[in-house]
């Protein structure tokens, strides 16, 4: 009998998993604990084995495409079983592939089909002007004024009316010829981007009723469409976008009537467009005046006081959109979760990190894996925290876990983002023990190798970013720990020494703290015994 494979849940953040790879196809045998796919999740890519014996008869997604946890990954069963019955009865339907069942789609577009056909327009030789969208945050547009009324007759590319936006009042000039037989709203009020604007055609034209079928239409559309807002926003094609430009105003606070070409032409020359006399309607500039324009007429006093004419620079805007990662959506969801629902409070010390170089030097000639500045200050950490136990700590809701064992997180950059493996009982490993293990989980991150084992179970995190030049940043919690410790670089500078100014090198660390569960007394006593430790690292081969 025919059985559903769903997508598991590979680690305690994972919603969905991408196929990176399918290691068998439809038509194959699977035998329980063969290798069947590799999935990459937020955290790596893992190697899925079955647990269900038999022909593959289904997959439920492609190499590339992601799977939500517990959805339909694959259907096993016996060869050439009926199993489309068995996707359905699952929420989905086999006869498309495993996609979804285009029902809905097909029922919104014959109801807007019978909203389109319950109004005949087509002899109707009028036009709806709509509300174009005159900026990237533009939801609804304001007429400052109208410069034609209804019955006058309208040509392509005259003024019709100024509509103030969230950004400027801009000109609106038509794009289409006739006579204005609707205005959709009245000088001061709003009209939604999208919404009606005006109906231009022929003077006899029966507007009304183009208008009742749009309103239909669009009635039609927002009982039917699940994101209407979104549908509304949807700005015209470009090649029908009129032209609109922001109205300039003159010294004295009138506004300079202008076409949009006339002020690129004045614009392009160097003209201050406010001098140049118009000859169109109500004094409005035209190409022509632009072009008849002589400025060496004007006096030399006011040709002084004019604006320095800069070059135009013409460039070519270009961008990329690249697909988010599961690994970033992952880091993304959990890091906001973490800073808009944990008070976060920060401490920040410097720590003289004098004994610390030379202590390092000495024991790097001894150890048998290189150490690391990071691999000291974990082996601090752990040891400052078994002093602190209030500092290793989860906040739970309705109780705060205390942690009598310490697994410190290193947080770890790799290609898509961030990850934490965790160095597990930190305070009882040697410092030779603790680097090896962190090169060896770091390597593992890179190469996407890292098992749920790895990165699960942390009671403290530390970022470090000295490697990078940087001094000093604050670093947001890991859940569910309640504090992480950001570390710095370790700079070379002047410092106070016995009253006298010797060459010092300084490390600053801030301890990022959820206050629900650490307060500042308590943060402030662990990072003063971190100092001591650091400040004299013998004490932490003890």
């Amino acid at each position: 009998m025919a059985e559903i494979v769903r997508m598991p849940k590979m680690s305690d953040t994972m919603e969905e998993g991408v196929i990176a790879k399918w290691h068998k196809k439809v038509g194959d045998q699977v035998k329980a604990g063969e290798l069947m796919a590799e999935i990459e999740t937020d955290k790596a890519t893992m190697d899925y084995e079955s647990y269900s014996e038999g022909t593959i008869l289904y997959l439920g997604a492609k190499e590339g495409e992601p799977v939500k946890v517990n959805d339909v990954l694959a259907v096993v069963g016996k060869k050439g079983e009926d199993y489309k019955a068995l996707l359905e009865s699952a929420g989905k339907s086999g006869g498309d592939g495993g996609k979804a069942a285009d029902k809905p789609k097909e029922e919104v577009a014959s109801a807007e089909k019978k909203s389109e056909q319950a109004i005949d327009t087509s002899n109707i030789k009028a036009e709806i002007v709509l509300m174009p969208k005159m900026s990237d945050t533009m939801e609804e547009g304001v007429i400052a004024s109208w410069a034609k009324k209804v019955g006058d007759k309208v040509k392509k590319g005259e003024l019709l009316a100024e509509v103030e936006t969230d950004k400027a009042t801009m000109e609106y000039e038509s794009y289409h010829e006739g006579t204005l037989l609707y205005q959709g709203a009245e000088a001061g009020k709003a009209v939604p981007v999208n919404g009606v604007l005006a109906i231009i055609g022929d003077k006899d034209a029966d507007w009304q009723t183009l208008l009742k079928a749009h309103q239909q239409k669009a009635e039609g559309k927002s009982a039917s469409k699940p994101e209407p807002a979104k549908a509304e926003a949807k700005a015209p094609e470009p090649e029908k976008q009129p032209a609109a430009v922001a109205s300039a105003a003159e010294p004295s606070g009138g506004r300079v009537k202008a076409s949009p070409l006339a002020r690129m032409m004045a614009k392009e020359k160097g003209y201050d467009i406010s001098r140049i006399k118009g000859t169109g309607d109500n004094g409005r500039v035209t190409k022509r005046d632009v072009e008849n324009y002589r400025p060496e007429a004007e006096p030399a006093a006011a040709k002084a006081g004019a604006p320095v004419v800069l070059p135009s620079v013409i460039g070519e805007e270009r961008f990329e959109e690249v697909p988010v990662s599961q690994m970033r959506k992952t880091i993304a969801r959990r890091l906001s979760e973490s800073k808009f629902s944990a008070p976060h409070f920060y401490l920040t010390m410097e720590i003289n990190m004098d004994k610390v170089v030379q202590a390092r030097k000495s024991l790097n000639e001894v150890s048998p894996v290189k150490l690391s500045f990071n691999d000291i200050v974990i082996k601090a950490t752990a040891a400052a925290l078994r002093q602190h136990p209030d500092v290793n700590v989860s906040w739970l809701g309705d109780k705060i876990r205390r942690n009598q064992h310490i697994h410190i997180g290193v947080a770890v950059a790799v290609k898509d983002g961030l990850v934490v493996p965790v160095v597990r009982f930190a305070d009882s490993k040697s410092l030779s023990h603790i680097a090896a293990e962190v090169k060896e989980l770091a390597q593992k991150a890179h190469d996407k190798k890292l098992q749920p084992s790895d990165w699960e179970g942390s009671t403290f995190t530390i970022s470090n970013l000295g490697m990078f030049g940087i001094e000093e940043f604050t670093a947001i919690i890991n859940p569910p720990d309640a504090c992480i410790l950001a570390v710095g670089g370790i700079k070379e500078t002047a410092i106070v020494k016995n009253g006298v100014v010797v060459p010092g090198n300084v490390m600053k660390v801030t301890l990022s703290c959820d206050h629900r569960a650490v307060d500042g007394a308590t943060g402030a006593a662990f990072l003063q015994t971190l100092k001591q430790l650091l400040e004299d690292p013998v004490r932490i081969l003890i």
